[in-house]
């Protein structure tokens, strides 16, 4: 399993990546991953993307977009959607009505123990996690600062309808986001 590649440089270095870089900034540090995703990450995220789109028309959906965090710190969400357009500047400065992650073996630890305690800290209002392997999604809803589960969908419970704020709700079927 590769691991991510952590190389402390200036916040004008981590800038001055290329486009394609797939890196975030934390605390002085570019996280990067030394691989793109696999298709099978790739395409989850943007089946989900496409199911939030149609699912709360009145927001603003993006894949893979570089959100500005609390303390010093620029994450990348896999798929993220915003209350309205955003200003298009990088990183987004606006907080997110909310991120998802797709899991990944090498990105596992960074998405479930790092960003979602930052996220959380951000305000962001739901954080759904999409792992794979164990073909499960997970949303979480921010309360007070911390993620209480929302919902699951998996093997037994293979559909749910959640509520993402007063945006909408979004019909989630297991087999439509993982194939």
């Amino acid at each position: 399993m590769e691991t991510l590649l952590r190389i402390p440089m200036s916040y004008e270095d981590y800038r001055a990546l290329p486009d394609h870089t797939r890196a975030e900034w934390v605390d002085g540090v570019a996280v990067m991953s030394p691989t793109g995703p696999r298709r099978r990450h790739q395409r989850a995220a943007r089946r989900l993307a496409n199911l939030l789109e149609e699912a709360l028309p009145g927001c603003c959906v993006d894949e893979a977009f570089s959100v500005a965090l609390p303390r010093n710190r620029e994450r990348l969400p896999d798929v993220v959607v915003f209350d309205v357009e955003p200003v298009d500047e990088v990183p987004i400065r606006q907080t997110p009505v909310l991120v998802a992650e797709v899991l990944s073996p090498s990105t596992q630890g960074e998405d479930l123990l790092r960003k979602a305690p930052e996220y959380a800290e951000a305000g962001i209002g739901q954080y759904w996690v999409v792992d794979i392997d164990a073909r499960i999604i997970e949303v979480q809803a921010n309360v007070d600062g911390r993620w209480e589960l929302l919902a699951t969908v998996d093997g037994a419970s293979p559909t749910a309808d959640v509520p993402v704020g007063d945006h909408g709700v979004v019909h989630v079927e297991l087999p439509a986001i993982l194939c």
